[in-house]
């Protein structure tokens, strides 16, 4: 009696024990259900949301980048000046709007010169295109096509207003939104460790030494790849500008100008910056299109194929067609502000991938590829 009670006790006491055990794993499975959902819902709605202010997101990410700008010169000037940050930060910032005060006030009095004879050589060109087409029944601008550019376009007084509607409509947009940039670029690069901290807390604890580590990481990729931009954006000004002004090309600042911001987008963007060249050039006769043509052709070679990469390399690692499957997609979807920042958001979004992806979830896939190679 005593062993049969005992073990009936013992039986009593392992299916009392073992019942809660059979009831924590379904309501784990549930709880983790219901977090898998909660966690797909946010996705969504946090893809949703970015998709509807992408436009917004990227003028944010323009002042982070002007915030790498600020903070790469304040590190510049620690070695000179043995000032705090926040006065070295002043300072860039005093040295800044004096360049570009000065820079508007030079541009004032020579862009207008320049741009009035580029725009009688376009006369000149269009007039000499023209005449060529008529030779062909070919009536490209038709009957009342006169040599006088500014004329044709003050010539009817609605299309000039409508125009004028449009310039200034955009020029409102791209102010307000420089003007955002710059007031963003400031407010980050001041206090650069509070805003990175704000969204390294909506990580878990144990996480968050990694992810601040990695938003470091990527605040020196755009530091090195911003410095390296301007760097090549200065010598492409410098040198289109001092190369064809020695050939004689008519207005060659705003044409090496357009050649230099032309860096700012990869592989397209030198094509593009020929045409205005070729255009230019076209009407002054031959030999001089040619040396042109060259002229450009051997600065911008070397800029791209050898400068650029010694500058960039820090910086950017990716593959160029991977860059320019970025610029593509970014600028149909945003347009130009999609392209001018493709590559500072490919160079980010490369190091989000290889440290939170390839090492972390993956556990360092890609290091152990490259020692077997």
């Amino acid at each position: 009696m005593n062993d049969t009670g005992t073990g009936q006790e013992r039986f009593r006491r392992v299916v009392i024990h073992d019942e809660p055990t059979g009831l924590i794993p379904a309501d784990d499975d549930r709880r983790g259900l219901l977090a898998a959902g909660f966690k797909l819902l946010v996705a969504c709605v946090v893809l949703f949301l970015v998709w509807q202010t992408a436009s917004s997101l990227l003028i944010v990410f323009a002042g982070v980048l002007f915030a790498a700008f600020l903070d790469a010169a304040a590190r510049a000037l620690a070695p000179v000046l043995p000032l705090n940050r926040t006065l070295r930060l002043t300072l860039v910032l005093l040295l800044l709007a004096g360049l570009t005060g000065l820079g508007i006030i030079w541009g004032a009095a020579k862009l207008p010169e320049q741009t009035r004879l580029l725009l009688s050589v376009m006369d000149s060109q269009l007039d000499v295109l023209q005449q060529h087409l008529l030779t062909y029944g070919v009536d490209l601008l038709g009957p009342e096509w006169g040599r006088d550019l500014a004329q044709w376009l003050f010539s009817d007084q609605g299309r000039f207003l409508r125009h004028a509607q449009l310039v200034l409509g955009g020029a409102s947009t791209v102010l307000t939104g420089a003007l955002v940039i710059v007031f963003l670029g400031i407010l980050f690069a001041f206090a650069p460790a509070s805003h990175r901290d704000s969204l390294v807390i909506l990580a878990r604890p144990s996480y968050r030494p990694r992810m601040r580590a990695v938003m470091d990481e990527m605040g020196s990729v755009l530091r090195f790849w911003f410095v390296g931009q301007l760097i090549r954006i200065v010598l492409m000004t410098l040198c289109v500008w001092a190369a064809l002004y020695l050939i004689g090309l008519p207005g060659p600042f705003v044409l090496g100008l357009q050649a230099g911001l032309s860096n700012f987008i990869p592989y397209l963007g030198p094509i593009v910056a020929a045409i205005p060249i070729a255009l230019v050039a076209m009407p002054l006769g031959a030999s001089l299109l040619i040396w042109a043509v060259i002229v450009y052709t051997v600065i911008q070679s070397i800029e791209g194929y050898v400068i650029g990469p010694l500058i960039q390399r820090q910086a950017v690692d990716t593959p160029p067609a991977w860059t320019l499957v970025a610029i593509v997609l970014l600028g149909a979807l945003f347009g130009v502000l999609g392209i001018a920042l493709a590559m500072p958001l490919v160079a980010v979004g490369r190091v989000a991938v290889i440290r939170f992806y390839v090492e972390d979830y993956l556990g360092d896939m890609r290091k152990q590829n490259d020692n077997r190679k």
